[in-house]
């Protein structure tokens, strides 16, 4: 269907790129020929990490760190980053962050924190690329959204709103912006096995082996499944897949129930997001 570097010449930003889903999707896109921009928020070490992997590859890769909830932080990363490479064809909207809670308990400043990150930040950083991408007549533009963001997951509260903002706001950029030949479209993963979940409570490891065992694929999705079916959304194959949200979740959301055990007193008591 296409060559094994069918996105040689591109150069890509993934948010949120030095672990878990964003690492994957960064690699594969590198092994489908593009350069790279490692975003991160914290982990100079990791994101480096990710960088020495591309480079293996035979790819260019640059990490940045930026706090995405600050519009100027926002703007000096894409001055850096049009630095060091001419522009941005291919943008994934990874990072998120928030933590669990039900609505009654959060608060304006954790109901602002996770707008600004999760979706705020993706206008923002879109407004500054679309140029560079209309200029060129391709562009490609991928969220990354969640379960989370159309049936309610337990304590999830404001994380999944901004999932449903994200999704809203991937239809609408996809309906602007394909008649300039900028493809835009989202990834909603089911939950996705990380090296963080040894990190997480008993409880919460025990409800991830729960969908394990119940998922019609009998495993939990990967951050490589995730950034294949990334890749695949920047190819011209894809070009008429345009503002949809894509399921990758080994058909888990077909089921029923799908949280018969989890509840967040008993899973996630410390209000620490699960990791993505």
């Amino acid at each position: 269907m296409f060559n094994e570097n069918f996105l040689s010449g591109k150069v890509a930003l993934v948010t949120g790129a030095s672990r878990g889903i964003g690492r994957g999707i960064a690699l594969e896109l590198a092994k489908s020929g593009a350069d790279v921009v490692v975003h991160y928020a914290r982990k100079t070490s990791a994101a480096q990490e990710v960088v020495a992997e591309i480079e293996k590859l035979g790819r260019r890769a640059i990490a940045f760190k930026a706090n995405l909830a600050e519009a100027e932080k926002i703007e000096a990363m894409f001055n850096q980053v049009e630095s060091a490479f001419d522009g941005v064809d291919i943008f994934v909207a990874n990072a998120a962050t928030g933590g669990f809670r039900t609505m009654l308990e959060t608060t304006d400043k954790h109901w602002d924190w996770t707008m600004d990150v999760n979706a705020r930040s993706i206008l923002r950083c879109v407004q500054r690329i679309a140029p560079h991408m209309i200029e060129q007549n391709w562009g490609r533009i991928i969220t990354i959204t969640s379960l989370g963001g159309t049936r309610v997951v337990p304590s999830y509260s404001v994380i999944g709103l901004s999932k449903a903002v994200i999704e809203s706001l991937t239809r609408y950029l996809a309906a602007e912006l394909a008649p300039n030949g900028i493809i835009v479209n989202a990834i909603s993963p089911g939950l996705v096995e990380t090296d963080a979940i040894n990190a997480m409570p008993d409880g919460a490891r025990l409800a991830l082996e729960n969908v394990r065992h119940r998922n019609p694929t009998r495993r939990l999705v990967t951050p490589q499944d995730v950034g294949k079916v990334a890749a695949f959304l920047c190819s011209d194959a894809a070009e008429m897949i345009v503002g949809q949200t894509l399921m990758v979740d080994g058909g888990f959301s077909l089921l029923s129930d799908y949280f018969p055990s989890l509840s967040f007193r008993k899973t996630c008591g410390n209000r620490e997001p699960l990791p993505r």
